[in-house]
């Protein structure tokens, strides 16, 4: 099971991508492969923000880290 440690980890290498748009992601919580995150800056009510966290973050996540079900908004 993936640990908030180890989706920090990965999050610190989206953030970037974020953050060159002027917004952030915050890890809130990792349970039973469900992983909460907030969307902060421009990132936080953009039109996007679904898709990012969908095709984007989710998917990396899967790829890096074996258990992850799903990313979603807190």
């Amino acid at each position: 099971m993936a640990t908030k440690l180890e989706v920090e980890k990965i999050l610190d290498e989206v953030r970037p991508q974020l953050q060159a748009d002027g917004g952030n992601i915050e890890l809130i919580d990792v349970i039973d492969g469900v992983v909460r995150v907030k969307l902060k800056g421009s990132c936080a009510g953009c039109p996007m923000a679904a898709m990012t966290l969908k095709n984007g973050v989710e998917r990396y996540l899967k790829s890096k880290i074996s258990g992850i079900q799903r990313v979603e908004e807190a």
